[in-house]
């Protein structure tokens, strides 16, 4: 069965939309914060226009809304819900309580940095600030990317295998308001992909009833983490058949990792998100120079596919990992960290770039892949685009 496609032109946040409006989502409880705001009016319109058969509940904060979306699913239904930034953060506690009770939510998280100084704007921080709290992680390029996975992460998270909940981040106005052409499938392709949700684990049933998120004596808990970590083990195979079966449907191909000219090159950068496609560009620049350089773009940062990471990047004597988030008191930021654990003994150099919004330019990525083709390698990580009176700012000295 082929996808019969509508050229639609949305934004990143219009692209999280659709895809929880296909998905079929029956409540809502998302509370609008910049620049995910979108999300949550477009999704009260659908319910309006009678475009969504759902409940939309209007909550008084994220905390509110994870815990209503929680509830909502545990009674066997798809719930929906967004945030960014601090209210990701707001969300903290009961995102555990989604993971540990194996509730298989799908959440885009439209990426901004958390505060302090203020922002609105994007980097990795929100996200990163929860990557070991139980929840998948996909990171999108492209408002198509953003559609496609919400399909595909419903699709592993509801699996019986993983029972996880899933963030799809999406990068806050680099995608989340930039407008581009997407492949809008039809309601039938869709429905046939993405069968209706089924519980598999915690349930809320008068007829059959049961303690949920209850106190848990130290008999059971360690057993109950480990049930998390066997989910875990198993979301790469899950995650891999559902973005093979997700080809076979709608035609277009996804992977844990995307390489991208990395098979001969002698210097590869890792990056997530958005900025992987000025990358791409670069590497095509510096190609042309003669320069054997590569990208490999991580989709899947949770579970992180340490095995598909060595393979790529195998031929190339170095690496580097651009990262989007700081990662305060650790030698390198969590990218950069992750990847050095997974290759060993191969040179890794940590650099950091594209904070609060600021542009990770053509400029920065030749920078980048400078020193790596000079083996200029540090233990400690390069901040790229910091300017040189960075310690001069409001009198910090």
């Amino acid at each position: 069965m082929q996808a019969m496609n509508t050229r639609v032109l949305i934004d990143g946040n219009g692209a999280a939309s659709e895809g929880l409006r296909l998905a079929k989502v029956k409540v809502i409880s998302a509370y609008p914060i910049t620049p995910q705001s979108p999300i949550s009016e477009k999704l009260a319109d659908f319910t309006v226009q009678g475009k969504l058969a759902a409940k939309y509940i209007r909550v008084e904060s994220e905390h509110s809304a994870m815990c209503c979306a929680i509830g909502a699913q545990l009674t066997g239904v798809r719930a929906g819900t967004a945030t960014s930034s601090v209210g990701l953060a707001l969300m903290h506690e009961v995102l555990g309580v989604a993971a540990g009770c194996r509730v298989p939510i799908v959440m885009p998280v439209v990426n901004r940095s958390l505060v302090s100084p203020w922002s609105l704007w994007c980097d990795h921080q929100d996200a990163m600030a929860e990557r070991d709290n139980g929840w998948m992680q996909l990171y999108a390029e492209s408002a198509q990317e953003v559609l496609d996975f919400i399909f595909i992460a419903y699709r592993t998270a509801e699996d019986e295998r993983v029972q996880l909940p899933a963030m799809i981040c999406l990068d806050g106005f680099f995608l989340s308001h930039m407008s581009d052409v997407v492949l809008l499938p039809d309601q039938a392709t869709v429905d046939a992909y993405l069968p209706p949700y089924v519980c598999h684990n915690f349930h809320l049933d008068p007829n059959d009833p049961m303690f949920i998120n209850n106190l848990t004596p130290t008999l059971d808990y360690s057993e109950m983490r480990y049930q998390q970590a066997v989910g875990f083990q198993q979301a790469p195979a899950v995650l891999t058949e559902a973005m093979s079966e997700f080809k076979n449907v709608f035609g277009r191909e996804y992977s844990l990792i995307e390489p991208y000219r990395c098979a001969d090159a002698a210097a590869i950068l890792v990056t997530l998100g958005s900025m992987s496609g000025t990358a791409k560009y670069v590497v095509d620049q510096l190609r042309a120079q003669g320069k054997k350089v590569g990208v490999l773009k991580i989709t899947s940062y949770r579970p992180f596919p340490v095995e598909q990471i060595k393979q790529a990047v195998a031929p190339a004597a170095v690496v580097g990992v651009m990262d989007r988030s700081p990662g305060y008191g650790a030698q390198v930021a969590p990218v950069a960290t992750e990847v050095r654990a997974a290759l060993g003994g191969k040179p890794v150099q940590g650099f950091i770039a594209g904070l609060g919004g600021r542009d990770i330019s053509p400029a920065t990525f030749t920078t980048a892949f400078e020193k790596l083709l000079s083996n200029k390698m540090t233990q400690a990580v390069d901040w790229l685009d910091t300017r040189e009176n960075a310690m001069t700012i409001r009198e910090v000295m």
